[in-house]
């Protein structure tokens, strides 16, 4: 390895641990969230700049879930699909044994986002996961899987 990609990994390791605000426990694993102070404060729209997960942990991916009920109905209403969306998420963490601090990273798919929704999924987010946000993404789409869908959420989770 080059010396110039040595200075540049090691610089990019004191960048990620300064800034070091929340350390969530999985058992022996921890989660480390990073928000750096040099970085927009992201916590109070519900995520966190970066999360470490530990070299030895297992990992899960969660395959995205939208806002359908147990018959597979979906409300018109963003918010109710967004509740109902997080319930599914929660529902695969139960199934996997996993709990919401043991998510790394969420993506989530809004279809025709505006600032309006945001409220709306901020609110979710503190709800499910409390101070230990998770990295996030959020992607607007034009439309997703399902016609009626406005909203989907996939996780990475670190298993215990």
């Amino acid at each position: 390895m080059s010396r110039a990609i040595q200075h540049l990994l090691i610089g990019g390791l004191i960048i990620m641990t300064t800034g070091v605000s929340t350390v969530t426990k999985a058992n022996n694993l921890k989660l480390t969230i990073v928000n750096p102070q040099n970085l927009y404060d992201p916590t109070p729209n519900g995520y966190s700049a970066a999360v470490i997960v530990p070299s030895n942990a297992r990992m899960a991916y969660i395959s995205g879930q939208g806002g359908q009920d147990a018959t597979g109905g979906l409300s018109p209403d963003f918010a109710v699909q967004v509740k109902q969306a997080y319930a599914n998420l929660r529902a695969a963490l139960d199934g996997l044994g996993a709990r919401p601090d043991q998510v790394a990273k969420l993506t989530i798919f809004v279809v025709d986002h505006d600032m309006s929704k945001l409220e709306v999924l901020t609110k979710n987010v503190k709800e499910i996961f409390g101070d230990t946000l998770p990295a996030q993404t959020l992607v607007p789409v034009p439309k997703l899987a399902i016609d009626p869908m406005l909203f989907e959420v996939e996780a990475i989770v670190m298993l215990e």
